[in-house]
This record gives structure tokens, sequence and C-alpha cells, in this order.
């Protein structure tokens, strides 16, 4: 067997005489990634994997904090009050239910978050930005601002800036699409299924990386 690395996964193509196979004929019909595109798809994933790790590192030695109390603190400080039901936050975030609640815990050890009950919804909790949060988030948004600028955007020109913009908004109109059609649903009997609807609205994070 040999390994052909494509898109973000291994995929182990059989070689002759192995028999059939489910990838290798998923392969032959849809087609592996052209050089090209494995290339330009490897530098994204680059790209991201190694940005955030800058990011990381910034906020990690310069502020004290992760990028993840940093993602936190951005809708947070953002909202009315400071302040957001979990539910919510977690929809800001992207992120389940669990990984929220166990990111809102850790914070709260440190002093940056507080957790309230939600009055009018007892399964329900509100997430306060405290304030020894926000003085954190304030002292570090303008260095990690100033970052982004350096890494994302000073080594492009005008002309790159623009053609980004007009690719990454037209990659988004796709993905946004695929995940409003496969946004699962209620039906009858209390299970799901795929189907249409509205994929969940990310707020405020995009913002600020």
């Amino acid at each position: 067997m040999r390994l052909r690395r494509v898109a973000a996964i291994e995929i182990v193509k059989p070689d002759r005489g192995d028999g059939p196979a489910s990838l290798g004929v998923v392969g032959r019909r849809s087609g592996w990634l052209s050089k090209r595109e494995a290339r330009i798809w490897q530098s994204y994933r680059d790209l991201r994997r190694e940005l955030q790790a800058a990011f990381h590192l910034q906020l990690s030695r310069e502020e004290g904090m992760s990028a993840a109390d940093y993602a936190v603190m951005v809708p947070l400080s953002e909202a009315p009050d400071g302040q957001l039901r979990t539910k919510d936050l977690g929809i800001a975030l992207g992120w389940d239910r669990s990984r929220t609640s166990h990111q809102v815990t850790r914070m709260l050890t440190r002093g940056l978050v507080v957790r309230e009950f939600c009055e009018d919804d007892a399964r329900g909790s509100i997430v306060r930005l405290s304030p020894a949060g926000r003085a954190a988030i304030e002292k570090a948004a303008p260095n990690h601002v100033a970052l982004v600028r350096q890494l994302f955007f000073d080594p492009l020109s005008d002309d790159d800036l623009d053609a980004l913009g007009v690719v990454l908004d037209r990659m988004l109109g796709a993905i946004r699409q695929y995940t409003a059609e496969y946004t699962t649903v209620e039906v009858d009997g209390g299970r799901r299924r795929p189907g249409p609807g509205r994929a969940k609205r990310r707020i405020g994070i995009e913002r600020h990386v």
C-alpha cells in the first residue's frame, strides 16, 4: 500500500492487485487534487496554523493570556453590559457547549469573567466580563491588532488586498451555502436529519481574529 496526501487527510490508495477499495473508487470518480491545488491547499493550512501560533505566542508572552482567552473576551467586550448568555457566546465563537463551558471555567479561576444564573432560563447562565477581564483585553487589543496588520496585511499591496477580499467573499459564500443546506432540523419523533436551514451565525470574533 502507498500513501498519497490529499487535502487535509492521508488517504491510502491501493496498489494494483489489492482488489476493490471504496477510496480508490472515490478517487477515480471525483479526482485527486492536482499538484497545483495540493500546493495551494497546503499553503493555506500552513498559513492558518502558523498565524494562529504567532498570535498565541504574542498573547501568552506579552499579555499572559491564551488565544482562547482573548477570543472569549472579544465578543463579551462588544456586548451590551459586557455580558452574553453562555449559549450565545458559544455561537459567537463557533464552539460547542462543552468547549465554551470549560474555557469559561478556566477564566473564572483567574478572575477574567464572572458566571451568573440566567433569571429567565433556569438551565442557562450568563457570562460577564469582569473589571480585570476588561482591563486585560483593553491592554492586549492594540498589540494584537498591530501584529494582525504586520503579518496579514503589510506583506500585501493594495491590489493584493482587493483581490484577496473578493476571493474570500466568494469562498465564504460557497461555504455558508453548503452549511445552510446541511443544518440539522427537528423532525417527528425527536430525531434529527440534515436539511435546509440557516447556519449558526458567528458574531464579533471574525473582526478580531
